[in-house]
């Protein structure tokens, strides 16, 4: 008995595929559609959910807020050290906070000094920005040298109301006066959709709030933002860092429901990722398994005359299950390069963040040649189990 080498099967294998150009281009099309279907209905919706998942940790998925609990006797007040103790904590990743000067802010000295147009003027820290995700609008935010000196920065809701609508480079900086002083506006900040009461707010420097506006340094709310994983545990533990004394008298927000929303987002798309990979990949192996076991029907003269020159049932199985192999394989790569291409420009075309997901893009090469091996078994059996006779009976 002869017996045949890894590259004696190959060339057997690929006898089929070169006999019969045409329907091998179709059934390895075949393939290359379910394979590129699986990469596309992974990779689109993964673009997807980054960029659905992107919108929602912009609503404060990992930020929490802590306030002095009102009404309580006797008043409660966040400790000086309240940041620098809740920057101790290990996940906690950004911490600030702002304090109520309980000063009236007026457009100039002319205005009724009982009218504050309904505005808060609190001392705000230089790191307050990334804790609340906001950003300038016009001008600059407070910095080291500032925030030191009478210089405010405005809400999006307080520019409006005291009619600065923009600063102009090169023009003169526009000033309000808060507790008959005059304030310098360096800066306009740009709508902030966490924190709505900074958009009605005027923010003076933490060291300026001190020496121009009597500020006894005790903030009122204090932003944390932490590793979403931990964000429960942070507000766990938060209370206590904060006041040891009384944590009772500390009110912390719970996480914003769009964390909640987030994570059942993820584990939905997860279940969809799974079914739509399944289908395809499904659908993909029985249009191999069909090629196959029309193969097989359609070569039977060619099987029996192998067996009566002296090949086995094994060279046979080897044969066909090596042509299936094959023609799955390059079905597969294929598919993989398609699929990969027509996510990439649907997600650049839609500006979301590009996501292909590696388990798929392996999947789609290792996910064909499975498929090869499980849908040419049946064939390969079915043509090992001719006889000569029965084989070379249909010539």
């Amino acid at each position: 008995m002869i017996r045949l080498s890894v590259a004696d099967f190959l060339s057997l294998g690929m006898l089929g595929m070169r006999t019969r150009p045409a329907r091998a281009a179709l059934s390895g099309l075949g393939i290359a559609i379910g394979i590129a279907t699986m990469i596309v209905v992974t990779g689109i919706p993964a673009s997807s959910q980054a960029a659905l998942v992107e919108k929602l940790s912009a609503l404060g998925t990992n930020t929490l807020q802590a306030v002095a609990l009102p009404d309580v006797d006797p008043p409660a007040q966040l400790p000086e050290s309240a940041v620098d103790m809740v920057r101790r904590i290990g996940p906690v990743t950004t911490v600030s906070a702002v304090a109520n000067t309980h000063t009236l802010v007026r457009r100039n000295d002319r205005t009724d000094p009982a009218d504050g147009s309904g505005l808060t003027v609190l001392a705000a820290r230089t790191d307050l920005l990334p804790a609340i995700n906001a950003r300038v609008r016009s001008g600059r935010w407070l910095t080291a040298a500032t925030e030191r000196f009478p210089a405010v920065v405005l809400g999006s809701v307080a520019a409006g109301r005291l009619g600065v609508t923009g600063l102009p480079a090169g023009a003169p900086a526009p000033q309000v006066v808060i507790a008959d002083r005059r304030f310098t506006v360096v800066g306009i900040l740009a709508t902030t959709p966490l924190t709505p009461d900074i958009d009605r707010s005027v923010l003076v420097g933490w060291p300026s709030a001190k020496s121009e506006l009597a500020f006894d340094g005790h903030p009122t709310v204090l932003y944390v933002q932490s590793d979403e994983a931990q964000i429960e545990a942070v507000r766990g533990v938060l209370a206590e860092t904060i006041s040891p004394e009384r944590p009772g008298a500390v009110m912390v927000t719970r996480p914003s429901d769009a964390l909640a929303a987030k994570r059942a987002t993820e584990r939905s798309f997860s279940v969809l990722f799974l079914a739509l990979a399944g289908v395809a990949l499904a659908v993909g192996g029985i249009g191999v398994a069909n090629t196959m076991v029309v193969s097989v029907l359609e070569r039977r003269s060619e099987i029996g005359l192998r067996r009566a020159l002296g090949a086995t049932r094994g060279q046979i199985r080897g044969q066909f299950l090596t042509e299936s192999v094959l023609l799955a394989t390059v079905g597969g790569v294929g598919g993989t390069a398609l699929g990969l291409l027509a996510t990439i420009g649907y997600a650049t075309w839609q500006e979301w963040p590009l996501v292909i997901p590696g388990r798929s893009a392996a999947l789609g090469v290792g996910g064909a040649i499975v498929i090869g091996v499980l849908a040419g078994v049946y064939p390969c059996v079915r043509a090992a189990r001719l006889t000569p006779t029965q084989a070379l009976a249909t010539v």
